[in-house]
């Protein structure tokens, strides 16, 4: 099992020492939230079931790679994930230079959370369509992943249009980081199967079967059940039994929170992995 850390569960304060203690420690990832505006007044959630957002207005809010930027020359080791971007919100011009950007300076470190957004009033602040996030989400992702990996490229769709222009230099990954869709919805999930991997919100192992088991029908579909798959999602571990569980489960990484209080962040990563990490 791999173990990520969650730093959205703590005050911005403790982002940088978080992530340095988290690399020495030997935690696998880091995790950074990501919202372009919240706007004063807004409804939804993106857990189901849910009718109000998790979080208020006032909470702060910050460029998420220009942070992982930050974080990158700080750390040696750990790997930098967003939970998740909203790159539907964004030209993909400047979503993929961003993200080829961290991952060069990184080393090839970035792990790319990429959801289509749940929070309808963000979209409208930008004077961007709710209803088809969906669909220019996946038009701007086929954009990046194009000008990550073609020498050169044009593009004429339903909302970029472009001649031929060149993208250099290309992610220190190849082809390109880790593109990982989040969301709980069929559409999030049927986006997940064609890409490297899926990140899930707060789950157990009895309630991250359904969506395995709908993960793994679409990627045998697509003819893609052979290929490399990565599953992630937040949730409890006490015990090592809680491991084995989310292991027989099919998932490959869990993002942990196990303090309760920022001023404790350091000693509970401490703990956790002088218990789950050798």
């Amino acid at each position: 099992m791999r173990y990520g850390i969650a730093l959205g569960r703590m005050h911005p304060t403790m982002f940088t020492e978080a992530a340095v203690a988290a690399d020495e420690l030997g935690f696998e990832s880091l995790w950074f939230p990501e919202h372009l505006v919240l706007p004063v007044e807004m409804t939804g959630s993106p857990f189901a079931g849910a009718e109000h957002p998790p979080v208020p207005p006032t909470t702060p809010v910050f460029d998420v790679f220009a942070y992982l930027g930050f974080l990158a020359g700080r750390t040696r080791r750990i790997r930098l994930g967003t939970h998740v971007y909203n790159l539907g919100l964004r030209h993909p011009f400047v979503s993929a230079r961003a993200i080829q950007t961290v991952d060069v300076v990184s080393g090839g470190r970035l792990e790319v959370g990429i959801g289509a957004g749940w929070l309808e009033a963000e979209w409208t602040s930008a004077g961007l369509d709710f209803a088809s996030r969906g669909a220019r989400l996946d038009e701007a992702l086929d954009v990046c992943r194009r000008l990550w990996t073609e020498q050169t490229i044009e593009h004429h769709g339903r909302f970029f249009d472009f001649g031929p222009v060149m993208f250099e230099p290309k992610p220190l990954q190849s082809p390109h980081p880790p593109v990982i869709i989040g969301g709980e919805s069929p559409a999030a999930l049927r986006r997940a199967a064609r890409h490297d991997g899926w990140i899930g919100l707060s789950h157990t192992p009895a309630s991250v079967r359904q969506p395995m088991d709908t993960l793994s029908e679409l990627r045998q579909a697509q003819g893609r059940a052979d290929a490399p798959f990565s599953v992630t999602v937040g949730g409890p571990v006490t015990e090592d039994a809680d491991v084995d569980a989310f292991t027989a489960a099919g998932v490959d990484r869990l993002i942990v929170s196990p303090w309760a209080r920022t001023r404790d962040v350091l000693d509970r990563l401490t703990e956790f992995a002088r218990r789950f990490i050798d």
